[in-house]
């Protein structure tokens, strides 16, 4: 048996004979299986109903009776979300930026119902997922357990016996690291094990649910060498446990904590409140369909008249009231899309800020390329909104070209004969979301912890020159 293998085993039964480090070994895993299972059940729960509301206000739709076009405007539809398979394990930004969006004439309205809004504030610092376990507690567990790792055979003296007996300092660095990879593997096995569950189930999940694995396989990687580079380069143990509790708070609570509160200091965004009042304020400079004398529609007017070859609205071919309320609907959905494009913009400005932080934390990498492999990021909420809003279009103005192809200017009245049948909208508000599958944003995440684990890397091999030289 090689020298660091040997040395590796004889850790792992010293790890063993700590009942206090294999009771928060036994208690992660275990932690690991339930936030697995319960996570599971969650996104299976949260499908499920939404599926079923999204079926049930398709069919409410579909089943209206006879109506004017332009009461089923205002009627409205809701659309739902479906959260991906991979949701299970990282929820991402799902929690905060809700799942239904209600679609309706000359609006844009933003998504609500997000769990955060419906949930006690212990939601906002992490939910019980295998993402929140490998991310939070699994390094300090692997802190408690390998800080004194060399720092150990230092203070027992022992480290010179070892050396003397030819034992070189990187086989012995090379043994300790090996057997916290060991713990660290163990605390892993689970989460790999549902993220290959989720890829059995949905096959076309098996490449982002492998790149996650590597991801958390990494991060778990980067703390078991820096732990055996502190432990190597400091003389004390509890020197080392204080300097790496300390990194754990830097690289876990304040830097990703840190990194969105300045990012909305130097990009700050508008309130909703703020926004409606500019919206308002820009759609009241468009014009008003309903003022006669207002300048924009008259021309409008004109230009329908001429188009056609006719004097009078009335001698139209088509309903003058649906041609004024596609265009109406033109304009304010322009509008609409404007700001909601500077709204995205601005976060995703924000979003690159914090991406600079990823070189204070490998934390921030991580949860980036978490939740853009997840499919739980910004990017695809917005790709979420974004195509609600071209359905949402697309169904008011099929609304109001029938306004304007079946009923006449002279019948299109607030009456009972002002309708059509039913027929005419069924299906029209069914609505599937198609995300984005490139991983956005992965790229650059991943290449930032590669980045980390080579630098902490380089520090342990000078940590172990340096522990040869020190014992001389």
């Amino acid at each position: 048996m090689s020298p660091v293998r040997r040395i590796a085993f004889e850790e792992w039964r010293l790890m063993r004979r700590d009942r206090v480090a294999m009771g928060g070994l036994v208690l992660l895993v275990l932690l690991t299986v339930a936030a697995a299972f319960t996570a599971w059940d969650q996104r299976q729960a949260a499908a499920a109903a939404r599926a079923l509301h999204q079926s049930q206000v398709d069919q409410e739709f579909d089943t209206q009776p006879d109506r004017h076009p332009h009461r089923m405007v205002h009627y409205g539809h809701f659309v739902f979300r479906a959260p991906g398979a991979l949701a299970a394990f990282d929820p991402g930004v799902d929690a905060f930026t809700g799942h239904t969006l209600f679609l309706e004439g000359h609006r844009q309205n933003s998504a609500n119902f997000g769990d955060v809004r419906q949930s006690s504030l212990l939601l906002r610092f992490g939910q019980l997922t295998p993402a929140f376990v490998l991310q939070v507690l699994a390094p300090l567990l692997l802190i408690f357990v390998g800080h004194a790792a060399v720092a150990r055979e230092r203070e027992s003296g022992t480290l010179r016996v070892l050396l003397a007996q030819g034992v070189r300092p990187a086989q012995l660095v090379a043994g300790k690291a090996l057997a916290l990879g060991g713990v660290a593997v163990l605390v892993l096995a689970p989460a790999v094990i549902a993220l290959a569950a989720i890829a059995w189930t949905t096959p076309e999940q098996g490449g982002p649910a492998a790149v996650l694995a590597l991801a958390h396989a990494a991060w778990l990687a980067i703390w078991v060498v820096g732990i055996t580079a502190a432990s190597t380069w400091l003389p004390r143990g509890r020197d080392v446990l204080l300097v790496l509790l300390a990194a754990w708070t830097a690289w876990v609570v304040v830097v990703p904590r840190l990194g969105p509160e300045l990012a909305l200091a130097r990009t700050a965004l508008p309130t909703r409140f703020e926004t409606d009042i500019a919206i308002a304020r820009d759609l009241a400079a468009i014009g008003d369909s309903h003022n006669p004398d207002d300048p924009y529609f008259a021309g409008f007017r004109r230009q329908v008249l001429a188009r056609y070859g006719v004097a009078r609205i009335e001698d139209l071919p088509v309903n003058y009231k649906g041609l004024v309320g596609m265009e109406g609907e033109r304009l304010t959905s322009e509008l609409f899309a404007r700001y909601a494009t500077e709204a995205f913009e601005r976060q995703e400005r924000q979003l690159a800020q914090v991406d600079q932080f990823a070189w204070l934390s490998p934390m921030v990498a991580l949860r980036r390329l978490s939740m853009a492999v997840a499919g739980t990021d910004l990017w695809q909420y917005r790709r979420f909104v974004e195509q609600a809003e071209r359905h949402r279009y697309a169904l008011v103005q099929h609304l109001n070209r029938l306004q304007a192809e079946q009923l006449t200017f002279r019948d299109d009245k607030s009456s009972r004969d002002s309708r059509i049948a039913s027929t005419h909208w069924h299906g029209a508000a069914d609505f599937h979301f198609e995300p984005d599958p490139s991983m956005r944003g992965a790229a650059s995440a991943a290449g930032t912890l590669l980045l980390w684990l080579v630098a902490l890397s380089a520090v342990l091999i000078v940590a172990s020159n340096r522990l040869g030289k020190e014992t001389r």
